[in-house]
């Protein structure tokens, strides 16, 4: 496998990130030691969950990813072996202090999280989103002290628009703290402007890796779905509302084209083309089986043409955000 630079950094990760969000969710621990298995066999040691993960789910009260990754790494011994990556801001106590970005809500989570995932530092910190209540400079010292315990070794950011980035870069640079290293956008092939318009410029410029979430854009880049037929419950409903437009059929024809031009899946073709975009660290898949796993890791051997490559951004141009 062909390691990547965490952005400017010396940390190296595998090209494919692996999302936790569904761990005691939509996957149960036994599953979720399966999937981390098959993943760090293939080479993969690049891991992603957040504190507040799963607590949207019935009877979840959050944390529950980040307990089944602790017993896990605790059961196979790898901690040395693994990029661990978790996240900061939701809501995971009761009170005007139980989220956000303040000192006293990222010191306490942060400790949380450490006695959750049973190890003694997290290798990538990240803002989960921005924090409108909370200056920028008491958010970057919070996590320039945790630098300086050692309990954190990096720190990043996910949801922050590109004056939100900059202004913490600046902070960061004019009190000498540490500062943000990666980004977590949302970016896919059909949900491009958000990230392309004025982000893609800033981490290219300030050498920050990117790492995309929702590579799939909710599946419909796998192409389960078609416009006379798609599955229902919520989950559906956001993505028919999202793409089932021209744009998203035309881009989806394209990827399926190319698609079976290389023999591969779908989903492995529109990882392939985020691979290949300038600055990309490495998406975050999502897995609920062998089968998505296995498919995901399809796009590593994948070495996509400049005609395909040109095919697909040209069917999924756009000049609006399709939000």
């Amino acid at each position: 496998m062909d390691y990547r630079k965490l952005g400017r950094t010396g940390l190296k990760v595998s090209p494919l990130c692996l999302g936790t969000m569904q761990w005691g969710w939509t996957a149960d621990t036994d599953t979720a030691f399966e999937l981390m298995d098959e993943f760090t066999a293939a080479g993969g040691n690049f891991i992603d969950t957040a504190d507040v993960y799963s607590r949207w789910a019935d009877g979840n009260e959050g944390g529950v990813s980040e307990l089944i990754i602790g017993r896990w790494l605790r059961a196979r011994g790898n901690r040395h072996e693994v990029v661990l990556a978790t996240k900061v801001r939701g809501e995971m106590w009761a009170g005007p202090n139980g989220e956000g970005l303040s000192r006293g809500h990222i010191i306490q989570a942060c400790e949380d999280s450490l006695r959750r995932l049973q190890t003694d530092y997290i290798d990538l910190y990240q803002a989960h989103w921005y924090d409108a209540d909370t200056p920028i400079e008491e958010t970057m010292d919070a996590l320039d002290t945790l630098v300086r315990q050692g309990k954190v070794r990096y720190v990043g950011c996910s949801n922050y628009p590109a004056w939100r980035l900059m202004e913490a870069l600046w902070a960061s640079d004019k009190r000498g703290l540490v500062r943000y290293d990666t980004l977590q956008p949302h970016y896919n092939l059909v949900h491009r402007a958000e990230f392309e318009d004025e982000l893609a410029q800033v981490c290219a410029a300030f050498e920050i890796g990117v790492i995309p979430y929702s590579p799939l854009a909710g599946g419909f880049l796998t192409g389960k779905y078609r416009a006379d037929s798609a599955p229902d419950g919520a989950r559906a409903a956001g993505v028919k509302k999202r793409y089932f437009n021209e744009r998203g059929w035309r881009t989806l024809a394209a990827l399926e084209a190319v698609a079976d031009e290389a023999g591969a899946p779908p989903s492995a073709i529109a990882l392939a083309w985020l691979l290949t975009r300038p600055g990309m660290t490495a998406p975050i898949i999502g897995a609920n089986s062998f089968e998505q796993l296995a498919d995901s890791l399809v796009a590593l051997d994948i070495n996509l043409s400049k005609e395909q490559i040109a095919r697909l951004d040209e069917a999924s141009a756009t000049h609006s955000d399709n939000r």
